[in-house]
Order: C-alpha cells, then sequence, then structure tokens
C-alpha cells in the first residue's frame, strides 16, 4: 500500500478582492498588533506611493521601514533587516514585493527566534531546519509570482561562497497573505510574467516529482491552466486585473508541492545559475525547464502529455508547449539569452552533478556528463 504524509503549512488565512491597505489594517486589527515593521521592495517603496499609503492606513501602529534587500537575498541585507527589527520591538512584520524580501524576512524571523546578531551565526542554520516556532510572524502582499509566501523555506545568499543555502522552520510562510492584483501594475513586466513561469516550475516539477500525490497532481494541473491562458492576457493587457488575480491564484495552487515533494533538476541547476552567473530567479525557470522537460520525456511518460495539454498543446510535447508560451510572453528560453556561455557549463554541470535538488531529478542525474546534456538542450 502507498504510504506517505503531507504538512500543511500554517498559513490562516489568504485573501483577494480587498485594496491592499485596507486589507492589511484589518489584518493586523484582527491579530491585534500593536507595532507592525515594514520590509518593502526598494523600488515599490521609493518610486511609487503605495508603501507610504499603507503605512499611512496603519497609523500609530507603524513601527518603521526597511528597503534594502538585495536581488538574491544576500546574509548582508538579512541582518540588517533584523537589526532594525529588533531595534523597533516589533511584533509583527509586514512584507510587500517580490521573492528577495520575503525570504530575507523569513530568515529574519529565523534570526530573531534563535537570537542572531551577525552572519557568521546565522550560517549555522543553513540547511538545518529548525522545530522552534518563530518569535514574530509577518503578513505578506506579494508582487511577483515566485510563491515563496506560501512555503515555509528560504533562500539566501552566501557572500563569500556565492551558493544560495536554504533555510526552514515550521512557520516561515506567512500568516496572511493578502493578494491585490492592482498592487502588482507596479511590477515590471519582464518580472511579473518570468516569476509566474518560476511558479509554473513549481506545478511542473511538483507533478512530475517521484513522490507527487493526488493533491499535488490536481492543484498542479489546475494551475498549469490558469497559467497558461492568464499570462498571454496579462502579455495583451497589463492592466487587465481579472488575468492577474488568475495568476495569483495559480500561483497558490502551485505552491502546494514547495517543500512537500523533491523538485528536479531545472530548480536545482537554476539556483546555480542564479548564485554563479546572477540570473534572475524567473529566468532560470524559462531557460531551464523546457530543457529538462525535453531530457525527462522518456520517464515522464503521460505526465508530458498532461502537462502539453493543460498549456492548450493537447498534441505536442510538454518541452514544446513551455518553449511556446515563453515565445508568446516574449521572455528568454537559452542560456545565451541570459548571458551563459557554452564555456561555462562544464563548470555548472560540475556543481549541478553534486547538488541534492538536482539528484532528485525523476530521471536520475548521477554525474556531470548528465547535467551537461541537459545544459546543451538549453544553449
Amino acid at each position: 500500500m502507498n504510504q506517505g504524509h503531507y504538512d500543511a503549512v500554517p498559513i490562516e488565512r489568504v485573501r483577494w478582492g480587498v485594496p491592499a491597505a485596507q486589507a492589511v489594517v484589518e489584518e493586523v486589527e484582527r491579530l491585534g498588533a500593536r507595532r507592525v515593521f515594514t520590509v518593502a521592495s526598494g523600488t515599490l517603496s521609493r518610486k511609487t506611493g503605495t508603501i507610504a499609503a499603507i503605512r499611512a492606513a496603519l497609523g500609530a501602529r507603524d513601527a518603521g521601514l526597511f528597503d534594502a534587500i538585495g536581488e538574491h537575498t544576500p546574509l548582508e541585507s538579512v541582518i540588517a533587516c533584523l537589526t532594525a527589527v529588533r531595534a523597533a520591538k516589533a511584533d509583527l512584520i509586514l512584507t510587500v514585493g517580490g521573492g528577495s524580501p520575503i525570504d530575507a524576512v523569513k530568515v529574519v524571523q529565523l534570526g530573531l527566534t534563535h537570537g542572531v546578531t551577525d552572519v557568521e551565526s546565522l550560517k549555522a542554520f543553513a540547511g538545518k531546519p529548525t522545530r522552534e516556532p518563530s518569535v514574530i510572524r509577518q503578513i505578506i502582499v506579494p508582487t511577483t509570482q515566485s510563491g515563496g509566501e506560501f512555503s515555509s523555506m528560504a533562500g539566501a545568499t552566501d557572500t563569500a561562497r556565492k551558493m544560495k543555502d536554504m533555510y526552514a522552520a515550521p512557520d516561515m510562510c506567512g500568516r496572511v497573505i493578502i493578494l491585490d492584483p492592482a498592487i502588482t501594475v507596479h511590477t515590471p513586466e519582464w518580472l511579473w510574467l518570468s516569476t509566474a513561469i518560476r511558479a509554473l516550475d513549481h506545478a511542473v516539477e511538483g507533478y512530475c516529482s517521484l513522490q507527487t500525490h493526488p493533491l499535488i497532481q490536481g492543484t498542479a494541473l489546475q494551475a498549469m491552466k490558469l497559467f497558461g491562458t492568464a499570462l498571454p492576457r496579462t502579455k495583451a493587457d497589463a492592466n487587465d486585473l481579472d488575468a492577474r488575480l488568475q495568476s495569483q491564484m495559480a500561483v497558490w495552487l502551485a505552491a502546494s508541492s514547495l517543500g512537500r515533494v523533491p523538485m528536479g533538476a531545472s530548480h536545482g541547476i537554476g539556483y546555480l545559475l542564479g548564485t554563479l552567473h546572477g540570473v534572475p530567479h524567473g529566468y532560470t525557470s524559462c531557460v531551464m525547464m523546457p530543457a529538462v522537460l525535453k531530457w525527462n520525456a522518456p520517464v515522464n511518460g503521460a505526465r508530458d502529455a498532461d502537462i502539453a495539454a493543460a498549456l492548450g498543446k493537447p498534441n505536442g510535447s510538454a518541452s514544446d508547449a513551455v518553449r511556446a508560451l515563453l515565445q508568446t510572453l516574449g521572455l528568454p528560453h537559452t542560456l545565451g539569452d541570459v548571458g551563459v556561455k557554452e564555456s561555462d557549463i562544464a563548470k555548472i554541470a560540475g556543481y549541478a552533478a553534486q547538488h541534492p535538488v538536482v539528484r532528485s531529478n525523476p530521471r536520475p542525474i548521477t554525474t556531470a556528463a548528465d547535467a551537461e546534456e541537459i545544459l546543451r538542450l538549453a544553449l
């Protein structure tokens, strides 16, 4: 008999259909928070009135702002943010932005719980999940589509090693998640669309995982269908809020696999493209997902056809269906498109062959030569 388990993340509430400022105030009141510290995307904070409006709505509960999280969440940014939150004596964090600030605050939660004060003491928790409940939680208003708000894991970059490490605790996810498509119109088109492909990658690799199960299979396929129709609509009309909300719902569905079943080579090699070559998260999935799907096709069987059908290409392959969607959206789909050269492949493949996420791929990857085959499919 098949055996397994599924650990639900402790998200209390997901809200949609209400403007972010209103929803934030209502949730803060419900939770009884008195000092709310905001962590925000720098661009959103400095170039729009969005963050100022939310802080004004918080009134006397506003405890400060940090808006200097670096790309790929460097540990130095995490410590700077942690120090600011600690000094503010906050009892709740409000995170408004994309994957980097969301991940940063997750690691801040861990750091505050364990009395961390510097980068070196924070590194002690890399790759070592803790079970201690966080002393502070967060409300998250996401403005991109990577889906980190729904998981209790976070990636942060050790800049000395130029490698991203994983941090985990039971309740790192958002306590409340507020989906407001109107706030996302400030997100650059390339970032909005490419992070949606990152979330699509969660759905695809979760669906194809060797440890997948009916909950993930159902949510993953529905996420693919929603993305397949919503993203071209957003490309055609950036102000189509219904399409944006449909994408946000797809992210929610796709996140059912995050931290619950092993991902595969698209995620694993993607981490390396990010840390070694600075490729943005969304673009790593744009480049690697079609190549990995093509390489995995011999073992994916009927799942390959299911993915193609969900993306509106019932008579094609999953790899071709993803590539067609990328072309419709005007997104990169080769290593050259993101500045990675053929001469870089051997080094990336060497790291990939040792990476635990790469090694959980449905079609086994045991040598650098295997990884190099996939990378060459992405040229």
